[in-house]
């Protein structure tokens, strides 16, 4: 299957998930589903609409907002994002951008998906939106149009908030318009390292090295959510 001359796979999987650890009390949060992108088959499911903290998979519709952005002409890769007081201040994880500092939309993408950077999240937020809450309000409401309804962002990173939820069931969709939207920008998920003014950062997605066929797409982390992960592999075409 060929979308826009990019290769899209025909059997492909999509697995969103919460990892749940070793207490009974995340066991009993443990969310997960696994969908085949050629047709939406629902291989497995279990608590696909419980609201959970998306930590840090709410960097894929930051993704999506800046590429759909890019698709309209409003911005181009090369376009420089100016680095705010707020932005530079953001907690790990963060690439330590400095007040004034310009980094390329290119390199922003590459940051929001191997390093995780919330300091690039905020920064990304604010250049498209004026202000991170204004983004967040534009994420929510383009969600709702994409058929995510159970989700709502309050920010750009994922950092906490309790009132930043979402499903997996809803993380998978946004997964798959990823795929069916941006096909020419999927392939920076299965970015394994990045290089960045003399510094290397390796893709917090370990299994992109270990787990055949794995070409995306985010982990995510908080205390309150545990460990998240949303997943895409191809194998035999």
């Amino acid at each position: 299957m060929r979308a826009g001359g990019v290769r899209m796979a025909t059997t492909l999987a999509l697995s969103v998930m919460l990892i749940a650890t070793a207490t009974m009390a995340d066991a009993r949060r443990y969310a997960a589903i696994v969908i085949d992108a050629a047709d939406g088959a629902i291989l497995h499911e279990e608590n696909p609409d419980r609201r959970i903290f998306p930590a840090s998979l709410t960097k894929m519709m930051t993704l999506y907002m800046l590429f759909d952005a890019i698709e309209r002409g409003g911005l181009s890769m090369k376009t420089p994002i100016r680095v705010s007081k707020r932005a530079a201040a953001q907690p790990p994880s963060k690439i330590g951008l400095k007040v004034g500092q310009r980094i390329t939309v290119e390199d922003a993408v590459k940051a929001l998906i191997t390093k995780s950077a919330n300091d690039v999240a905020t920064a990304v937020a604010e250049h498209m939106a004026g202000s991170e809450s204004r983004f967040a309000a534009a994420m929510t409401k383009r969600a709702r149009r994409m058929g995510l309804t159970r989700t709502t962002f309050r920010n750009a990173s994922g950092l906490p908030d309790e009132r930043q939820l979402t499903t997996v069931r809803d993380m998978a969709r946004l997964s798959l318009a990823l795929l069916r939207d941006h096909p020419h920008h999927y392939h920076y998920f299965s970015m394994t390292n990045w290089r960045y003014r003399g510094v290397s950062y390796r893709n917090h997605n370990r299994m992109l090295r270990s787990y055949a066929g794995m070409d995306g797409l985010k982990t995510g982390y908080i205390r309150a959510s545990g460990f998240n992960l949303a997943a895409s592999a191809v194998r035999g075409g």
